[in-house]
């Protein structure tokens, strides 16, 4: 089956590629800040761990060596106030696939909608797509009325690509309204780690749900906080029935996390220490990129939190891309993200220190 032929947008950054083509033309190069890749070295606790780890012939287990799962289960409490009895994990290969794929997971299909944040990471609607589910934007929400066919909703906090904090008030009634309904509630929690003026609070916490997970799912990755986009290192926690559901489809695709990578998480959720020296890294670049952005007349909204400064010179977005590409400085249009980002750019903070001096340097 085609692109096309499964009703899937064009992969946006396709789009993106005449305007870094115009940034790449700068004299001294291209800073990109488009994307939120990780350039910062692999923690070394990680890489010990994987490393040792290498001499693994047999299959893994999809559900995570015993080891694994604890490691999950003790994060969770420590880092998301969640409480341990009735909290179910699973680890995923990063945390795209299992966004992409949890609408097929959980049986959604045609009838079925599922709810997206108005401004949101395109995966989110990418997967409810592939299942044949309907999309509906939560600034829409209130016409759907008592509707019986949502069958899961998204939230996101800290917000991609806007830094917004949900705060605990704001994800009860979402848990709420979702439980009245019998949806899923799906938090992807994946910047947890990177509060700055807000701390983000998760959906397992006792303060949103009451040390009840019914009808909930966190969805984390070691992605961010430890440089591990390369590992493809994730994992998913809450309902235990839902996760024994995902864990029985799982294990008959194949979808399982290499024993390699399983050692190297343990490590990873076990030291805060290397998160601690990332997160220092991350605070010094966002400070001199808002400083410099404000400064060269834009605003800044939101963006308390996570990777990303949501940024506008209220214009049309591909104005705003055009502008910084013609400083040799690529960065997100907001459209990417949903009709309502169309006057905002992203602008991520996972570039080095010396490429982040040069957009500095630029837009001074």
């Amino acid at each position: 089956m085609g692109q096309r032929a499964a009703g899937l947008p064009d992969f946006p950054w396709d789009q993106l590629e005449p305007v870094k083509a115009q940034a790449a033309r700068h004299p001294d190069g291209l800073v990109d800040l488009s994307v939120g890749t990780p350039v910062d070295p692999v923690p070394p606790v990680v890489q010990a761990a994987l490393a040792a780890s290498t001499d693994t012939p047999g299959y893994p287990m999809t559900a995570g060596g015993a080891g694994l799962r604890e490691a999950i289960r003790s994060w969770c409490v420590r880092r998301c106030d969640a409480s341990a009895e009735g909290l179910a994990v699973l680890p995923t290969i990063g945390s795209k696939e299992l966004v992409a794929w949890l609408p097929t997971l959980l049986g959604l299909g045609p009838g079925d909608i599922v709810v997206v944040p108005s401004v949101c990471y395109p995966t989110y609607e990418v997967g409810a797509r592939l299942a044949g589910a309907e999309v509906v934007r939560s600034d829409s929400l209130t016409a759907l009325g008592p509707s019986g066919r949502v069958g899961l909703i998204w939230v996101n906090s800290p917000g991609n690509p806007t830094g917004q904090v949900l705060p605990a008030a704001h994800l009860r009634k979402v848990v709420e309204w979702a439980r009245q309904r019998g949806a899923v509630v799906a938090s992807d929690e994946c910047y947890h780690a990177l509060g700055w003026e807000d701390q983000p609070i998760s959906v397992l916490s006792d303060e949103v749900c009451g040390a009840d997970h019914a009808g909930l799912l966190a969805v984390h990755s070691l992605s961010k906080r430890s440089n591990l986009a390369g590992y493809r290192a994730g994992f998913v926690a809450g309902d235990p029935g839902i996760v024994a559901d995902l864990l029985a489809v799982r294990k008959h695709a194949g979808m399982i996390v290499p024993a390699p990578v399983q050692a190297a998480m343990v490590a990873a959720l076990g030291d805060e220490e290397h998160v601690a020296v990332q997160r220092r890294r991350y605070a010094g670049r966002r400070e001199r990129l808002r400083t410099a952005l404000t400064g060269a007349g834009l605003r800044i909204t939101h963006s308390t939190a996570g990777l990303y400064l949501w940024a506008s010179r209220d214009e049309d977005c591909w104005s705003t891309a055009d502008w910084f590409a013609a400083r040799g400085i690529l960065v997100a249009p907001g459209s990417f993200y949903g009709p309502a980002g169309r006057s905002h750019v992203r602008i991520a903070l996972t570039a080095s220190d010396d490429r982040v001096a040069a957009a500095v340097d630029r837009l001074g």
